[in-house]
């Protein structure tokens, strides 16, 4: 099994890129993030994960580990497979996809082509507590995710006040980014208090 790939980066199409390691030459398919760090002719390390069916194996590379942390976890739920993955990791940094996961915006992740209505939903349910408890790289221990961690009173404040965000018209991910800095401007008493939460995040979000 193929973990990594360090070579020279002979040539990137739409689809992915060819890797030169030591004369041989792979095909890798990447995301739009990270085929937007490499370059022809330049050398490139990825993190690989290799996806193999009965008429083809394939090869999908990550600049960083997280990316690929989170792809493994994307193409485990049903109707997300190799391509979608990328896809979804090809609108949403890492960090993001925590945060749209853990906001339950659905519409952040069907942003992603070939990712309707009803796949979003079920990404967004069935991997809500991996983005709170996984250790994934740049997404761990993300401040921006306020239910990672809080006691009960501080999580059914937060959910209220993402629920009173979304009704304002905040995007669901725009509004949980705002109530994690809120809460790191906030002493912990003051985070179980919907008064002081929402005016808290409505600063943040530059109303």
């Amino acid at each position: 099994m193929i973990g990594k790939l360090t070579g020279v980066v002979d040539s990137i199409a739409r689809e992915g890129v060819v890797l030169d390691v030591q004369g041989v030459g792979y095909l890798v398919f990447v995301s739009a993030l990270t085929q937007n760090r490499l370059a022809a002719g330049q050398p490139a390390s990825l993190w690989i994960e290799t996806h193999i069916r009965e008429d083809h194996i394939h090869l999908f590379g990550f600049a960083e580990q997280a990316e690929r942390d989170w792809f493994r976890l994307l193409t485990g739920v049903q109707g997300v497979g190799g391509r979608v993955g990328l896809a979804i990791l090809s609108v949403l940094r890492p960090d993001e996809v925590a945060i749209a996961i853990a906001a339950q915006d659905k519409g952040a992740i069907s942003r992603a082509d070939g990712v309707g209505p009803r796949l979003a939903a079920r990404i967004v349910t069935e991997l809500k507590d991996k983005a709170v408890t996984q250790s994934l790289g740049p997404a761990a221990g993300l401040s921006a995710v306020p239910a990672a961690g809080v006691p009960e009173a501080t999580a059914g404040v937060v959910d209220e006040a993402l629920s009173a965000l979304a009704n304002l018209g905040f995007d669901r991910s725009a509004a949980l980014n705002a109530i994690g800095k809120a809460r790191g401007a906030l002493p912990p008493e003051r985070m179980e208090n919907l008064n002081d939460v929402l005016p808290a995040a409505l600063k943040e979000l530059g109303r």
